[in-house]
C-alpha cells in the first residue's frame, strides 16, 4: 500500500493489454475504475478483475464501478435496470415507506451480491445530487429527489445497506451539481446561488455521511469561488470538510472531462493542491494515464488509514 500512488485509472478493453500491465506495475495506481467496454459477460469480467489483483498481489484491491441504475448501468450487457432510477425509488419513498425499505434493500442486496461475485468492491453512488427543474439533464433521474430531506435519508440507507454487503460507496458529487445548467462532461458549470442558499439545500443533502469515499462535482460555485471548480477549489474543499463534515477520502470527479479547463498534468497538480486526496482518471488514454501519474504523490498516512478501514468492512 504505501509505494501506490494517489490515483485512479480507467482501462481501454476486456483485458488488460501490455502497456497497460506495465503502467499498473510501474505507477501503482490506488485503484481502477471499470466502465462498460471493460464489461462483456460474467466469466470475462471475473478473470479480469482477478488479473488487476494479482498484479498487486491484493485481494482487496480497489475496483469502481458506476453502478447506479437508470441510464448509468456499467453492466447493461448482463442485466437491465432501465427502470429503477433513483428517482423511481425516491418516488416509492413518498409513496409507500414500507415498501420503499423492502424493495430498496432488495435492489441493493441483489447489486451487490453481483459486484462480488465479479471482484468489485466499490460503487460510485448513492447520487446526492437535487433535482431542479430547467437544469442539465446529466443528473436528471439520476437524483432521488428535490427534497433535500428525502435525498438526505435514502442517501444514508444506500450507504449502509452496502456497507452491509461489503461493498464501498462514493456519496456524488460533493457539494451538489444539481443546480448545473450544462453538463460538466462538456462545458463548465457556474451556479450563482448564495453560500446561505446551498447550506440549506444542496450541500444539505451531503452532511456527515458516513461513506468512506467522496467524488467532486465539476461545477464552480461563483460566489464562494469564481474560478475554480469544486475540484480545484481550497475553499470549497475546506467547506466541504468543516462544514458539510466529510471526513474521510475525497477523490475527484474525471480529469479529463471538458469542464476542467487547464493540462492534464496541471489539472492533476492543481487537485491535489486544492485538497483533493485521489485523481481519478477514466478515459484509458495511455498518454494521459502517464502525466497523471506522473504529477500524482504517493498515498499518504490519512490514505493509508482510510483505505485500511475499507478493507476491514470487506473482511
Amino acid at each position: 500500500m504505501i509505494n501506490r500512488k494517489r490515483f485512479i485509472t480507467g482501462i481501454k478493453s476486456t483485458k488488460l493489454n501490455r502497456r497497460e500491465i506495465t503502467f499498473l506495475k510501474k505507477y501503482k495506481p490506488w485503484g481502477v475504475i471499470l466502465f462498460s467496454r471493460n464489461l462483456h459477460n460474467i466469466k470475462q469480467i471475473k478473470n479480469l478483475t482477478s488479473n488487476i489483483k494479482k498484479i498487486f498481489k491484493d485481494d482487496n484491491y480497489p475496483i469502481m464501478i458506476d453502478q447506479e441504475g437508470g441510464k448509468v448501468n456499467r453492466l447493461n450487457k448482463i442485466i437491465s435496470l432501465d427502470n429503477f432510477t433513483s428517482e423511481f425509488f425516491g418516488k416509492i419513498f413518498i409513496q409507500n415507506k414500507k415498501e420503499f425499505l423492502i424493495t430498496y434493500k432488495l435492489f441493493v442486496d441483489k447489486i451487490s451480491f453481483l459486484l462480488k461475485n465479479l471482484g468489485i468492491n466499490i460503487n460510485t453512488v448513492p447520487v446526492l445530487d437535487l433535482r431542479y427543474k430547467n437544469s442539465s439533464n446529466v443528473i436528471g433521474d439520476r437524483s432521488f429527489s428535490k427534497n433535500t430531506r428525502i435525498v438526505s435519508e435514502i442517501g444514508n440507507l444506500c450507504i449502509k445497506y452496502f456497507k452491509d454487503n461489503s461493498i464501498g460507496t462514493v456519496i456524488k458529487h460533493i457539494p451538489g451539481h444539481g443546480l448545473a445548467k450544462v453538463d460538466s462532461h462538456y462545458f463548465t458549470p457556474i451556479i450563482n446561488k448564495s453560500l446561505d442558499y446551498l447550506n440549506k439545500n444542496d450541500f444539505k443533502a451531503f452532511k456527515s455521511k458516513n461513506s468512506l469515499f467522496a467524488m467532486t462535482a465539476h461545477v464552480i460555485f461563483k460566489k464562494i469561488d469564481s474560478e475554480n471548480t469544486v475540484t480545484h477549489s481550497k475553499k470549497i474543499i475546506s467547506i466541504i470538510r468543516k462544514k458539510i463534515k466529510f471526513k474521510n477520502l475525497i477523490i475527484s470527479d474525471d480529469l479529463s472531462m471538458k469542464s476542467l479547463k487547464y493540462s492534464i498534468s496541471e489539472n492533476t497538480k492543481r487537485t491535489f493542491i486544492a485538497g483533493c486526496d485521489l485523481a481519478l482518471h477514466c478515459n484509458a488514454n495511455i498518454n494521459e494515464m502517464i502525466k497523471v501519474a506522473e504529477n500524482s504523490p504517493k498515498v499518504n498516512s490519512f490514505i493509508i488509514k482510510k483505505t485500511s478501514e475499507f478493507y476491514k468492512n470487506l473482511s
